[in-house]
């Protein structure tokens, strides 16, 4: 193992990790949903908000991970600082010299892949990281990556509003130029989170809307069709042996074809209806104010379609169609059309059924 070294700057950096007084505080909302962002963004089981201090690294947030610090003699993070404008990524930790036996690795909670983005503040002064783990050895696509990055940089300004509050806190006597500065702050604060809402609903591959969002638009449509009798109709959509693609060809590859459906379905439904990821090979699609024909019409022509994109690989997809019926919830509808889905694969596949 090797112990990670003290950076150039390191009492600079204490300093101002000192001045943030954030340190062994209590849990804070704005750190907590980066973290699960992190980690869902990520796919792993544990994500951190870690901050390095002179002998320890002390987790302001941490999902997945029960312990609040650790030694900053056995931490990755200490590594990961020592370049603050780059994403430290150790994809099996096994095979690194610097981690193969530290006692993280080879004990509890047993980290086999790391991958750290530095929270920095103004100076440039490297404060912790976001951090991801995982038990098992992996890496991260150049998305993950910007992702993490994006989520660091949310983490490094969040900590400098908290400090700026604080200060702001002390100047109440100028209280002009405090409401000024705290409203600024503020709508800082709020784009902050409109853009981490706007991540949460937005699958990270495709752009498409994720399941999170298309529950809501699913939502707001059955009001639509109970309060003024249109009708609505729903599909799931999953592609044909998409496990032998990645299998035989890469997750790269299957990346592709993922990524290219997403646009032809975007495209098909632009302006009257909404396509959206629903998870691993499958898409889910709202089809509102049109006839049941229609919907099915639409639904074959987007399967002859998959048929014809330039992939280079025989892909066909298989989907199954629901209709909005009187008293129908949300997941009753879900639940027909996945039925539905259940036969077209078990019929053959690369068709539409209807349920």
């Amino acid at each position: 193992m090797i112990k990670p070294p003290k950076p150039g700057n390191e009492a600079q950096r204490l300093d101002a990790l000192q001045r943030l007084d954030i340190l062994d505080t209590q849990s804070e909302a704005a750190f907590d949903d980066l973290a699960l962002i992190a980690a869902a963004v990520c796919d792993t089981p544990t994500a951190l908000v870690s901050l390095i201090d002179a002998e320890r690294q002390w987790f302001k947030a941490r999902v997945g991970l029960d312990v609040s610090e650790t030694s900053r003699d056995i931490s990755f993070c200490g590594h990961a600082i020592l370049q603050p404008q780059a994403v430290m990524v150790v994809p099996d930790a096994l095979l690194d010299e610097r981690f193969h036996d530290n006692p993280l690795v080879t004990a509890a909670p047993h980290i086999r892949f790391y991958a750290g983005a530095p929270l920095s503040d103004h100076d440039g002064l490297a404060m912790g990281t976001l951090c991801v783990l995982d038990t098992q050895p992996r890496s991260l696509d150049s998305r993950q990556i910007a992702g993490m990055q994006a989520l660091a940089r949310r983490a490094s300004q969040a900590m400098q509003m908290r400090l700026a509050s604080r200060e702001l806190s002390l100047q109440m006597r100028e209280r002009q130029w405090y409401e000024q500065q705290l409203e600024a702050y503020q709508q800082q604060l709020e784009d902050a989170n409109a853009e981490l809402t706007e991540q949460t609903r937005t699958d990270v591959l495709t752009g498409l809307p994720n399941r999170r969002a298309f529950t809501a638009a699913l939502s707001q449509a059955l009001e639509r069709a109970v309060g003024n009798g249109m009708s609505l109709a729903v599909a799931l959509l999953d592609v044909d042996h998409f496990k032998i693609i990645n299998d035989l060809h890469g997750h790269d590859e299957g990346d592709r074809v993922l990524l290219a459906l997403a646009r032809m379905l975007n495209a098909q439904l632009a302006g009257n209806g909404l396509a959206a990821r629903y998870g691993g090979e499958e898409f889910v699609l709202l089809i509102p104010e049109v006839g049941s024909d229609a919907a099915r019409l639409q639904c074959e022509f987007i399967r002859q379609n998959v048929a014809t994109l330039p992939l280079g690989l025989p892909i066909t997809v298989s989907i199954g169609l629901a209709y909005y019926r009187r008293g129908d919830s949300a997941e009753q509808l879900l639940k027909r059309a996945d039925l539905a889905l259940y036969q077209a694969k078990g019929h053959g596949r690369d068709q539409v059924r209807e349920g």
